[in-house]
């Protein structure tokens, strides 16, 4: 089955989360200023601790008996699509307002050692109820957070003028492991947007050596998956990094193509911006970069 989680691709999760868990804290606990401006309304800190919120919620996800960080929030969490996310981001951050830089990187820590530790022994395919009430299996949760780690770790390490190189094979991991997963178990309200669903039938194969080929398919609203082969109207194939500073704002459409890192063929390629209106990542949940593109 096309994207199928794997037993080399869990433990590639796994070790991912780990390995940028720990060097985000580092970043984060050596940072020389931790008020410098990494977006136009988050510091150092403040980014720090959005993605420590994250790390916080997802071990009540993964066991009974843990407790919610956010119980007030719940309805919220449940309602979100991609395009509200923001502000459920704002409620989130008013909640959570620990900003010290090293106790922050300890909360993360201690946060994925618990992710690592309660998922162990589970089924990476096992789903779980995600925001806007959708069903994300364990393994794209993993990724998910990797991805968290990996972006906003950009983000600091950019507004720091540190180096933060980013494997392209831990890129992958969220469109192998939580864009196809998403899109196969139900994304519930994450991509309403209250325009009328499209009937067309858009088929968009995505292809890269780091991932396993496969076909999204959007029709009348839903998002569905196929064996990547004969019947794409669109081919794309990609870099997992620059795709995925695409999806989030921080690569434009025009640079990923231009440098080659992302590069759109097939008999419909115009069809490609009617399926990224529907099927789009939350692009502007978080404040803007002070610097966006470039490598």
């Amino acid at each position: 089955m096309a994207g199928r989680t794997t037993e080399d691709l869990w433990r590639e999760a796994r070790a991912a989360l780990e390995r940028n868990g720990d060097r985000f804290a580092e970043l984060v606990a050596s940072a020389p200023d931790p008020r410098a401006m990494v977006t136009r309304e988050w510091t150092v800190a403040d980014t720090a601790a959005h993605v420590v919120t994250i790390a916080s919620y997802y071990p009540s996800l993964l066991g009974p008996g843990v407790p919610d960080p956010f119980p007030g929030l719940a309805d919220r969490i449940h309602s979100v699509d991609v395009d509200t996310v923001a502000e459920l981001n704002h409620h989130v951050m008013k909640e959570f307002t620990e900003r010290d830089p090293r106790v922050l990187a300890g909360h993360l820590r201690r946060h994925i050692g618990d992710i690592l530790r309660m998922s162990e022994n589970a089924d990476p395919g096992r789903t779980v109820t995600w925001l806007g009430a959708s069903r994300l299996p364990v393994a794209g949760l993993l990724a998910h957070l990797v991805n968290e780690l990996m972006i906003h770790g950009r983000d600091v390490a950019r507004a720091l003028g540190a180096p933060w190189p980013m494997s392209p094979r831990d890129a992958a991991l969220f469109f192998d492991l939580f864009l196809v997963g998403l899109s196969r178990n139900g994304s519930g309200s994450l991509l309403d947007h209250g325009e009328p669903p499209d009937p067309r039938r858009i088929a968009v194969e995505f292809r890269s050596r780091y991932v396993t080929p496969v076909t999204l398919v959007l029709r009348d609203g839903r998002v569905t998956v196929e064996e990547a082969g004969s019947g794409a109207d669109v081919r794309l194939r990609f870099d997992p990094v620059a795709l995925n500073l695409m999806l989030f704002g921080r690569m434009s459409r025009a640079r990923a193509a231009l440098t080659g890192k992302v590069v759109v063929t097939g008999r419909r390629p115009w069809l490609l911006p009617a399926f990224l209106r529907k099927v789009h990542l939350p692009a502007n949940a978080y404040p803007a970069p002070v610097v966006t593109d470039g490598p």
